[in-house]
């Protein structure tokens, strides 16, 4: 019987996905779990796997189409009266990783559909299942080297083992800064200005003129959910916006006399970033209501304190999650930051990795900023950047001295939290960064 695959929930607040590229084709075979397509979302990129064991007869969203949460994407040809899950809550669940299942599936195909499905596409050969990527950094091996025979040519994580039994080239030892296979590196990166399309006449683009040179760049999944989520967030939430300048002279000096121990010893830079988390955390258990969402008529105050941090990469902004970083040190917040940092820019975030966010730090300091009014993080009730620390003249006891400042800046849901209450929590924050010094321990 013909079975319905629908566009999965791809993560809370998501209602659409683009579909960015077909595994499949109308005529090849599939195993229960074997992956249909790739999706991508603000969020996260997934794979969508089959709920069913049988042929795929109809493929009706084609590559680069957004649809809803819910809709039709494809029907499968069930075998053996299989009934395949409908509906995104019953379907086969969207994947960032690629279990073993999956790739023990693909490798057990009989032997003449393999060797069909290798001889018509070889492009899974350039896509790494996370299972794959793990073993090929453990055992320092380029993946350019490894052959496969998964479907498509797609290298699975039996194929990487073979390779290391062989002891068929791996590649030279790498410290801990390691990048991502370069595969891995070319399907992450952005459409760059020179790649868009130049206008060789007038055009019209809804109210815009478009001249001729002008450049047209198609927008990605992730920039049109963006930006739809940014004019959300400013027409629901009335914004408001506060802020304060805290000395962080003794935080620098100390910051500055333990780094290159710190890096030594743990393996990671000792940034900025972790203590003023430390201080966030410790003033939201204070002040609870800046923990919280507007829910129609009522305020949900969450237990949970998640820190959302801003990622950024060339092509967009991320937002993955500290959970529970009030149960953290600033040793634990720093490797959290590390981990959600290098995932990010290495296309490996988990929709685990997205969701559940309470409160937003922002470190728009890292790149030179000193004052900001940054957009809420929808649904939460407030965002805080850390502005660059910068050092300044300041009067103390009637003389002048050198100190090191760093700006605060609280922009709030005025449904939710007025002006004295921030006012207090920012004062908690700054009191708390201006006691940090070599009295205060990182473990």
């Amino acid at each position: 019987m013909a079975t319905k695959v629908l566009m999965p929930q791809l993560g809370e607040s998501v209602t659409e996905g683009t579909i960015s590229r077909w595994l499949v084709s109308p005529g090849d075979t599939v195993k229960k779990y074997d992956p249909l397509c790739e999706v991508s979302t603000d969020k996260v990129n997934a794979e969508v796997p089959s709920s069913v064991s049988g042929t795929i007869t109809e493929i009706v969203v084609p590559e680069g189409e957004t649809v809803a949460v819910g809709a039709l994407i494809c029907y499968i040809e069930a075998e053996n009266g299989q009934t395949g899950m409908e509906q995104p809550d019953g379907a086969a669940p969207a994947r960032q990783s690629s279990p073993d299942k999956s790739e023990e599936s693909a490798e057990t195909q009989r032997p003449a559909a393999r060797d069909k499905a290798k001889s018509v596409d070889r492009s899974g050969k350039a896509r790494y299942s996370p299972a794959v990527l793990a073993l090929a950094e453990k055992h320092n091996i380029d993946l350019n080297q490894v052959e496969g025979t998964g479907r498509g040519g797609r290298i699975t994580r039996k194929d990487v083992l073979r390779f290391v039994e062989q002891g068929d080239g791996a590649a030279p030892r790498q410290t801990a800064t390691t990048t991502a296979p370069t595969a891995l590196r070319e399907r992450t990166q952005p459409v760059s200005v020179e790649q868009g399309t130049e206008v060789g006449e007038t055009q019209q683009i809804g109210e815009i003129t478009v001249n001729p040179g002008d450049k047209v760049i198609p927008v990605s999944s992730v920039r049109r959910t963006i930006a739809s989520r940014m004019v959300q967030s400013k027409h629901e939430a009335p914004h408001a916006w506060t802020m304060v300048e805290a000395d962080v002279t003794r935080l620098v000096q100390y910051r500055n006399k333990i780094k290159d121990d710190f890096e030594r010893n743990e393996g990671l830079k000792l940034t900025f970033l972790p203590f003023f988390i430390k201080a966030v955390v410790e003033s939201l258990k204070e002040y609870p209501i800046l923990n919280s969402v507007w829910a129609e008529d009522q305020i949900v105050i969450r237990k949970d304190i998640n820190i959302s941090i801003a990622v950024a990469t060339e092509e967009a902004l991320y937002v993955p999650v500290i959970k529970n970083a009030d149960r953290l040190s600033i040793l634990g917040i720093a490797r959290a930051i590390d981990d959600l940092a290098r995932k990010t820019r290495e296309n490996r975030l988990t929709l685990d990795d997205m969701q559940g966010g309470t409160f937003t730090v922002n470190n728009t300091g890292s790149f030179g900023s000193i004052q900001s009014m940054p957009i809420i993080n929808h649904p939460q009730a407030a965002i805080m950047s850390v502005e660059a620390i910068t050092r300044k003249p300041v009067v103390i006891d009637d003389m002048i001295a050198i100190r090191d400042r760093v700006n605060l800046c609280l922009s709030l849901d005025h449904r939710i939290l007025d002006g004295l209450v921030c006012g207090r929590f920012l004062q908690s924050v700054k009191q708390k960064v201006e006691n940090m010094d070599a009295n205060m321990t990182i473990y």
